[in-house]
C-alpha cells in the first residue's frame, strides 16, 4: 500500500479558541498558513496529489500563544497583582497536555514578560502588566516596519492606517480586555491621534501574516530602552509616506496567504 493511502491527517491544538496549526521544531514554534490556486496539484513520484495546496511554516512568538495562560495562572481577583507560580503549574492545563511540550519556550518567554522569585532552587513567576505592554509595543513597532516593507502601497499609507492595521493583526492573537484596551490607550498617549478599539473590526480579514518576523525574544530584550512610537520615528514615517506613490490595480502579497484551518467568508 502507497503511503499516501489510508493515513488520516493529524492536527495539534495548542491554544484554547480558535483552532490553528502549530509547529515546535527544534525548540522553534511555527505557525502554518496556506496558499492555493484555482487550480493546482502537486506531482510526489509517479502519485498526482489534487491538493495543490502550499503550506508554509513561519517562526513565530511564542508570547502571543502563552500569554493567555500566563494570565490565568496568576489567578488575580480585582486589582490585586495575582500570584507567583511555579512552570509546572503554570503549563498545566486540563485537557491540553500539550502544553507541557512548551515548557522550555515558556521559560525563556516568561524571562521577557513575568517577574521572577527563587526560593531556594524553586522559581516562581508572574506575569506583568508593564512588562507586558513594553513588548505590546515592540512588536507594533515591529509589525509597522514589515508592512512598509511588502509593496508600495503600504509605503504610501499614512501612520494612523498602517498603526491601524498592525494592531487589527495583534488582535488576532491576544483579548481585547485587558491587552489590546491596553495598547490602544498607551499609543494614544504617544501618538497625534486616537485609536479606538471599536474601530477595529473584521480584523481576521486583515491579518494574514504572523504577528512576529520570528521568534527572537532577545532582540525585544535589547530594544526595550528605545521608544517604539516617539514623536521622531512618527514624523519620519510620515514624511516616507509623503514620498511614497499608491499603485493602483495591483496585488498585495498580503491576499495570497491563510493562517492553516481558518474558515474563509
Amino acid at each position: 500500500m502507497a503511503w499516501w493511502e489510508g493515513v488520516d491527517e493529524t492536527r495539534v491544538l495548542i491554544a484554547q479558541g480558535n483552532k490553528a496549526c502549530y509547529l515546535c521544531v527544534d525548540g522553534v514554534l511555527q505557525e502554518l498558513h496556506w496558499f492555493k490556486q484555482s487550480n493546482g496539484s502537486w506531482f510526489i513520484g509517479d502519485y498526482v496529489c489534487e491538493d495543490g495546496r502550499l503550506y508554509t511554516a513561519t517562526p513565530i512568538d511564542p508570547i502571543f500563544i502563552l500569554l493567555r495562560v500566563f494570565e490565568e495562572a496568576r489567578m488575580k481577583k480585582g486589582n490585586e497583582p495575582g500570584k507567583f507560580r511555579q512552570l509546572d503549574e503554570i503549563m498545566y492545563i486540563q485537557g491540553f497536555p500539550g502544553y507541557q511540550s512548551l515548557s522550555s519556550v515558556a521559560e525563556k518567554a516568561m524571562a521577557v514578560v513575568c517577574d521572577l522569585k527563587e526560593v531556594g532552587s524553586s522559581k516562581f513567576f508572574r506575569i506583568d502588566d508593564m512588562k507586558v505592554l513594553k513588548w505590546l509595543c515592540y512588536k507594533v513597532q515591529q509589525l509597522k516596519q514589515t508592512l512598509q516593507t511588502l509593496d508600495k502601497n503600504y509605503a504610501a499609507r499614512d501612520e494612523k492606517d498602517t498603526l491601524f492595521d498592525a494592531v487589527s493583526i495583534m488582535r488576532e492573537y491576544l483579548k481585547d480586555e485587558p491587552w489590546i484596551n491596553l495598547l490602544c490607550n498607551k499609543l494614544s498617549t504617544c501618538s497625534f491621534f486616537r485609536l479606538n478599539i471599536d474601530d477595529l473590526t473584521k480584523a481576521q480579514d486583515v491579518a494574514v501574516l504572523p504577528p512576529s518576523t520570528g521568534n527572537d525574544l532577545g532582540s525585544f530584550a535589547l530594544a526595550q530602552e528605545t521608544s517604539v512610537t516617539g514623536k521622531n520615528a512618527s514624523r519620519t514615517t510620515r514624511q516616507q509616506a509623503k514620498k511614497a506613490k499608491v499603485v493602483k490595480d495591483s496585488q498585495n502579497i498580503k491576499d495570497m496567504f491563510s493562517r492553516a484551518t481558518r474558515k474563509r467568508g
